[in-house]
C-alpha cells in the first residue's frame, strides 16, 4: 500500500531502587504493566560523567536527549513519560527515564543482551509501541510488527530526500516530547500519524506482515 503524506503549513512518581548492576526485572515491569504506548530510545554515545548513581534520563545527553529536553517538560508528561519510555541501555538493558543508573562506556552485545530486554519487554501488553531506536539497538528485542511502528527521519537537502543523522536524532527527541505532551495518547498506527502529522509532514505505510508499520518523518 502506498503511504499518505499529510503536509503542514509549517513543512520545510513511583519509587525507584538504586541500580547496582543490571537493573531489576520484576520492578520495571510493574512499572510498564498498564502502558497504552511504549516509545523506544536509544541511549546516547554522550553522557553526564556521573560519580553516583543518577536517573537515566540524567546521564544521556546526547542531541536526541537535548531536543526531548526533559528539564522542561510538565509533571504530567513526566508521569506519561514513565509507564511510556524504554531506554536500551548497553548496560542495564531496559530502563525507564527516572530508574537510576551510573554512567558508562560499554557497548552494546546485542546477542547477550536479547534475553534480559526480552524478559521485561515481552511481558509488557501496549496498545501500541513507537520504536525510535538507531539500527544498533534494534536487533536486541523484536516487538510485535502489527503493533509496532518503526520512525523513520529524512531531511530534504536541495530538494532532495536524505538522511542526516544528527537531524534524524534531533527530530526523534522532538517526536518523543510531542507525544509526551500530546492531549491523547495513541493506541494505534493511524492514532500516531495523526499526532505527529500535526508538527511533521509524514506518511505512514502499513506492516507487510514481515516488517512494521513505518512512519516517514521529514525533519523540519
Amino acid at each position: 500500500m502506498e503511504p499518505l503524506w499529510l503536509c503542514r503549513d509549517n513543512f520545510i512518581r513511583t519509587s525507584v531502587r538504586k541500580v547496582a548492576g543490571r537493573a531489576d526485572t520484576a520492578f520495571r515491569r510493574v512499572a510498564w504493566q498498564d502502558a497504552q504506548v511504549l516509545i523506544l530510545l536509544p541511549p546516547s554515545e554522550k553522557k553526564n560523567a556521573t560519580t553516583k548513581v543518577t536517573a537515566a534520563i540524567n546521564v544521556y545527553t546526547g542531541v536526541l536527549y537535548q531536543a526531548l529536553d526533559w528539564a522542561s517538560l510538565s509533571a504530567a508528561a513526566r508521569k506519561r513519560a514513565a509507564s511510556a519510555v524504554v531506554i536500551i541501555s548497553a548496560k542495564y538493558g531496559a530502563v525507564r527515564p527516572d530508574q537510576l543508573i551510573e554512567s558508562y562506556k560499554e557497548k552494546i552485545d546485542n546477542k547477550a543482551m536479547r534475553g534480559p530486554v526480552a524478559q521485561v519487554l515481552d511481558a509488557i501488553k501496549a496498545d501500541l509501541i513507537v520504536d525510535c531506536r538507531s539500527s544498533t539497538y534494534k536487533t536486541v528485542w523484536h516487538s510485535p510488527i502489527d503493533k509496532t511502528v518503526e520512525v523513520r527521519v529524512s531531511t530534504v537537502v536541495d530538494g532532495v530526500r536524505t538522511v542526516v543523522t544528527h537531524m534524524s536524532k534531533k527530530t526523534r527527541g522532538e517526536i518523543t516530547r510531542w507525544l509526551l505532551q500530546s492531549r491523547s495518547v495513541p493506541k494505534t498506527p493511524e492514532d500516531l500519524y495523526a499526532i505527529v502529522s500535526e508538527k511533521y509532514p509524514c506518511a505512514l505505510t502499513p506492516t507487510d506482515g514481515h516488517e512494521p508499520w513505518i512512519l516517514e518523518v521529514i525533519a523540519v
